[in-house]
């Protein structure tokens, strides 16, 4: 009886969170996200972060072009009642076609890569290499990419074979800056993200 309570108890939290999240008007310049039973308020990157962003999108446009996926950005991908915001992700061209039934969100089903550039701060290191691992490896996210500056240098890690159960990925292949990584699988299959991308090591 007490399991049964206990779970009813997290349905409902995680309803209760869902609702707050639509309603709220989030201020220019945050994003707001449901991660592991609360509402995360961060702050947009600053430049460098926007930089890296940036020269992800227009590579990947490059080399997903005809294919039928494209990048994106900045958008609310929902998995059950949980919201995260990657700094780029891979999905159709069709966003209809994944669109959550409630409007203005995009189904973790539909999506193949996600990337997170990692901010200054130990909380927004916690909240991507951490927080977001569990989150997209939970939703089945086929690739997560992480650009880390502050990972002895700088590094790539690049995490596939999402294990939904754990809430983990089973492979993990870190590229230090200076260096190229590379997509393993899926429609973004041999990008690189080399040092056009990230720049040399920041020692």
């Amino acid at each position: 009886m007490t399991a049964l309570v206990a779970e009813e108890t997290v349905v409902d939290l995680d309803q209760a969170l869902w609702q707050v999240w639509k309603a709220m008007d989030v201020p220019e310049g945050f994003r707001a996200e449901i991660i592991e039973g609360a509402i995360e308020m961060s702050p947009t990157g600053g430049v460098r972060h926007a930089t890296i962003n940036r020269r992800i999108v227009l590579a990947l446009h490059d080399h997903l072009r005809g294919s039928g996926w494209a990048p994106g950005f900045d958008s609310n991908i929902i998995h059950g009642l949980k919201v995260v915001i990657p700094d780029v992700y891979v999905a159709p061209d069709d966003l209809e076609e994944i669109e959550h039934p409630e409007g203005g969100c995009i189904l973790a089903s539909g999506v193949a890569v996600v990337v997170e550039t990692v901010s200054p701060g130990s909380k927004n290191s916690q909240r991507d290499v951490v927080l977001k691992h569990r989150a997209y490896a939970s939703a089945g996210i086929p690739v997560y990419v992480i650009i880390d500056d502050f990972d002895d240098g700088g590094a790539v890690t690049v995490l596939t074979n999402p294990d939904t159960e754990r809430r983990s990925y089973a492979r993990s292949e870190r590229t230090p800056y200076g260096e190229e990584a590379v997509i393993p699988e899926g429609p973004a299959k041999g990008f690189v993200i080399g040092p056009e991308i990230t720049g040399g090591r920041r020692d």
